[in-house]
């Protein structure tokens, strides 16, 4: 069977290249492509339904990223043994895409539409996540579907000091930012990523250097669709419209949704005024109105509020709450609020409060991630959960949702930064944070209360995290804008930009960006991070009256950790037979115990709740794996009698000679009745010989006697 497969190949700036191919996989759907880079291939399809479904004013846009195990050789774990639902690394992924596609879409286009991206074959130093915006977005270029891109997505990571685009795996350990950025040929539209405490003028221009090589990817796009014939997409019509209703809501409403704006109402007040208003509209139009009608009213409605609560910024400065742009709301916190937990913080800021604990783990604790592409072992954890009640909802609790991972993420990647090295931090950490209360930046209050909640636990961060969120309201037509600290949630959902900052006073350690217009200036961006730093160091001297630097010590009911370093050749010893050995430690200890081999040698943690199960947990570990050193003394116990002297076990497995000449000054002729098996005798090893056999002497530890005594037992 033949095809006609089209293909587009370019270079990303540094002599590798990337290959889009269509027409050869997939054809039924709207859109298909395979990009390939080294041996990372990546399936991704698009299909959109003909029509918007009734009532819809919204884009159900759906986007799933999923890696197939052949791709990189494997079998999936786990009773089925098959991909099951996406896992947390899969589900950053797919927001990443959906974050960078939802805003190319026209405002007026409501129809179902599903992008599936599939990683199909995997180079192991080829990241395939960087390459998943533009699989994505190149599947759209060469379908039907109305999109105002092309977009793509680059990783841009600064390594020995040098910008890099898509860095190799192997390479991004030595990097010292990495971020995600995804945007159109003019502009920026998504960034995400974490760094170790640069400056706003290091993170600019990362991004414009990202922006150079997603430029070049959208040009191949846009010929890419040249060549297959897909210029024209199709035509639609997803929305009635009534431009006289239009003018009537808004007449009858906007002064009014203008003065409840301008009233500095506290969020659900406010929301029970503009819901009001809204009614009292409606209620004019008669009882009998149509379903049209209604869903249209609110929908205009929807409109008065967003030039209402801009124009108030824009033109008198004056926000929602009364603040102007550049002031942070009311902030307290505490430590120590939860007695049983490890470490724990609540964080409040305005109308959003953290509940957050901090859990300290053994080795045994650790989280196995067995991805696809990444896996291996996870020793920190930082778990977000975002209950209805925090914004005075009912709404069932059906598991953790992508929003509540993604925010998670991101407060995860600003923690892990100031973490201890692991070999000053021996424990698996679990961060939870509750969200008690809601009203905008959640995750931004994670960070604030997950900081304060290590410093609680004793955990030798090197430096307080704060976070802030940072909103953005443009005219397009006047050219004015305004910069807000510390959005509201309405100040989110109606702005042009949700830009969230974290770091030390140092400079920045974690951002993420969302941008939901066309023609973000430069400067207007150096200006927001600016006006970021001057937000996140006011909360850091807030956070400071609460707790300034790490407790001295762990809770008094926190668990400790013992790391003991042993020869290589004593881990079978330590283990047993069949975890013998271990095992019966643990269960006569009540220590946990873990071992593994690291560089050649023996790394075993003994965890416990208290003092005395960790000593004797060392003490028989150390008895084990010690090395006898000449000179040493030992508590040994007789193992064997022989004629010429005793075989004395001075540490588990290791017998010693303690020749008859050895036993005392005096001189004996026979063994009998000296020693019996079983008796425990202090013993000094003399030597080790080239065979490694073990020389012991009891009399080198008693007093030598009177030279007259010795010859007068001698002539006896």
């Amino acid at each position: 069977m033949s095809y006609n497969a089209i293909k587009k190949t370019f270079d990303i700036g540094d002599g590798r290249m990337i290959e889009i191919e269509t027409g050869k996989l997939a054809k039924q759907a709207d859109g298909s492509v395979v990009v390939k880079m080294g041996d990372t291939m990546l399936l991704a399809t698009v299909v959109a339904t003909k029509e918007a479904r009734p009532g819809t004013d919204f884009l159900p846009l759906s986007v799933d990223y999923q890696e197939k195990y052949a791709s990189t050789g494997r079998i999936p774990g786990g009773f089925m043994r098959r991909e099951a639902k996406l896992s947390d690394y899969e589900v950053l992924i797919s927001r990443l895409v959906d974050r960078a596609l939802r805003p190319m879409f026209p405002e007026d286009y409501h129809a179902d539409t599903q992008v599936m991206i599939s990683l199909i074959s995997a180079d192991k130093d080829i990241m395939p996540d960087a390459l998943a915006g533009l699989a994505a977005s190149a599947a759209l270029a060469v379908s039907d579907i109305p999109f105002n891109g092309p977009i793509s997505e680059v990783r841009v990571a600064k390594i020995d000091g040098q910008l890099v685009i898509n860095p190799l795996m192997s390479d991004l350990e030595r990097a010292t930012l990495e971020f995600i950025v995804a945007g159109s040929a003019n502009d920026i539209g998504m960034v995400e990523g974490e760094c170790k405490e640069i400056s706003e003028a290091e993170m600019v221009e990362a991004i414009e250097f990202a922006h150079q090589a997603i430029k070049i990817q959208v040009q191949a796009q846009v010929e890419l669709a040249e060549m297959v014939g897909k210029t024209v997409k199709r035509t639609y019509n997803h929305e009635e419209s009534n431009l006289e209703l239009r003018d009537q809501v808004f007449a009858a409403t906007y002064d009014k949704v203008y003065a409840v704006a301008k009233s500095g109402s506290a969020k659900h007040e406010r929301g029970d005024k503009w819901g009001e208003i809204l009614m009292d509209f409606i209620a004019t139009l008669g009882e009998d109105i149509d379903d049209v009608t209604g869903f249209l009213a609110k929908k205009y409605f929807h409109d008065v509020q967003y030039d209402a609560v801009r124009n108030l910024i824009l033109d008198e400065g004056i926000r929602l709450d009364g603040r102007d742009s550049r002031t942070v709301r009311p902030i307290w916190s505490e430590v120590g609020y939860l007695p049983s937990a490890h470490g724990s913080a609540v964080f409040t800021r305005g109308e959003t409060q953290s509940l957050t604990t901090v859990t300290l783990g053994a080795k045994s604790d650790e989280q196995l991630i067995d991805g696809a592409f990444i896996n291996g072992y996870n020793k920190f954890l930082l778990h977000y959960n975002f209950p209805a009640f925090s914004t005075g909802e009912v709404r069932p609790n059906r598991g953790v949702g992508r929003r509540e991972v993604g925010h998670g993420n991101l407060a995860m990647r600003s923690l892990k930064q100031v973490l201890p090295a692991d070999d000053a931090n021996p424990y698996t950490i679990r961060i939870v944070s509750d969200i008690l209360e809601s009203n905008g930046s959640s995750s931004m209050a994670t960070v604030c209360a997950g900081t304060l909640a290590l410093m609680d636990a004793g955990i030798k961060i090197k430096a307080p995290v704060s976070g802030i969120a940072m909103g953005l309201i443009t005219d397009e037509k006047t050219g004015k804008y305004a910069i807000l600290s510390d959005i509201l949630g309405d100040e989110d959902h109606l702005g042009d930009m949700d830009f969230k900052v974290t770091g030390t006073e140092k400079g920045i350690v974690a951002c993420q960006m969302d941008l939901k217009i066309n023609g973000l200036r430069w400067e207007v961006l150096t200006a927001a991070l600016e006006q970021a730093k001057e937000a996140r160091l006011h909360i850091l001297g807030e956070m400071k009256k609460t707790i300034e630097a790490p407790r001295e010590d762990f809770k008094p009911h926190a668990p400790r950790i013992v790391t003991l370093r042993i020869d290589k050749e004593f881990i079978g010893a330590v283990i047993g037979p069949g975890g013998k050995i271990i095992q019966e430690m643990q269960r006569e200890t009540g220590a946990t115990i873990s071992i593994e081999e690291v560089d050649n040698v023996g790394v075993v943690q003994v965890f416990a709740d208290n003092k005395a199960s960790i000593d004797q947990a060392v003490g028989r570990i150390r008895a084990i794996a010690a090395r006898p050193e000449v000179g040493e003394i030992y508590e040994g116990k007789v193992k064997s009698i022989m004629p010429f002297g005793a075989f004395v076990e001075i540490m588990p497995g290791k017998d010693g000679l303690l020749h008859i000449s050895e036993i005392d000054w005096k001189r004996y002729e026979t063994m009998d009745g000296i020693f019996k098996v079983g008796d425990e005798v202090r013993v000094k090893l003399l030597d080790i010989d080239k065979q490694g056999k073990l020389k012991l002497s009891r009399k080198a530890l008693l007093p030598r006697p009177p030279k007259q005594e010795e010859k007068k037992e001698e002539t006896l």
